[in-house]
């Protein structure tokens, strides 16, 4: 996937009945559905059930099973609940009649209210860093091996700038924060809900990855199997994800083979807007 419209097309399902929307897949080099990619069709599949005026502004989803990039999936909404001010979805994810994947959304009409945020992270702006490709181009002669695998794996429609050298680039134990500028690399045009649903997609990148930051020695060179277990998102403010977003992101705990991250989204001035979570398997093959 190389171009916004791609990832669009991709996010856009098929609609076979009012509550029942089929999507195809992001054929990924590790051969397993993108939790990303299920995050993103899941939210537009409750998108198209709710009125025009309701925006979501939570979403939390379990991966049940891995998802198979050769069978399409079919996204069945149940229309849990239709208030004055909020409207409920359930949305589970099927893959030959097996739920893979279970999210439930609230959506919200605009309100005045009180208004507060934490601080932006003080960090060095997109315009002074390197995007973690240009980090990785010294492996090109050491290890091109390794670079050529990283350059498969990576999401060309999106560019990262980190802070500090990419986590899959870090090869020292280190405090679980990680900071990390990105955008799409195309303009995007859409309504805030497909823009809901690019972020719901871009998340769940490095998010689990920064759990890895204190094990760095230990976990770089082993077998290690990854996987996302649960996934929440918060969208606070309105945003565009053609223009830069810092991702602000910190891992409290890990423990019985499970890593546990949080994020927080800001744009170029300082306004948050999202809040993300993600609990993952981090389990190491002996």
């Amino acid at each position: 996937m190389v171009s916004s419209k791609e990832l669009v097309d991709l996010l856009t399902l098929e609609k076979k009945s009012d509550q029942h929307y089929e999507g195809r897949n992001y054929k990924t080099p590790w051969g397993r559905v993108f939790g990303g990619q299920v995050l993103g069709q899941s939210l537009y599949a409750a998108y198209q059930t709710v009125p025009e005026d309701r925006i979501a502004h939570s979403m939390h989803g379990y991966f049940i099973l891995g998802g198979d990039i050769n069978i399409p999936i079919d996204y069945h909404v149940d229309n849990i609940r239709n208030g004055r001010s909020f409207t409920t979805r359930r949305v589970v994810a099927f893959q030959s009649g097996k739920a893979i994947f279970n999210m439930a959304a609230s959506f919200h009409i605009k309100e005045e209210g009180e208004s507060h945020q934490i601080q932006m992270p003080n960090v060095l702006t997109p315009d002074l860093l390197l995007t973690d490709i240009q980090q990785a181009e010294g492996l090109q002669e050491k290890d091109p091996e390794r670079f050529q695998r990283m350059m498969k794996y990576h999401p060309q429609i999106f560019e990262f700038k980190p802070v500090d050298k990419a986590i899959y680039l870090q090869t020292r134990n280190s405090a679980p924060l990680a900071h990390i500028w990105f955008r799409i690399k195309d303009k995007i045009n859409g309504n805030l809900a497909l823009q809901h649903q690019i972020l719901a997609f871009a998340s769940d990148y490095s998010l689990l990855l920064s759990a890895t930051l204190p094990h760095r020695e230990k976990l770089m060179n082993a077998k290690v199997y990854y996987a996302s277990l649960d996934h929440a998102l918060w969208f606070h403010r309105d945003f565009n994800i053609d223009d830069w977003l810092l991702y602000a992101i910190e891992s409290p705990s890990a423990s019985n083979a499970r890593g546990f991250s949080r994020g927080s989204i800001f744009n170029k001035s300082g306004v948050m807007v999202a809040s993300v979570t993600q609990e993952g398997l981090m389990r190491e093959y002996k």
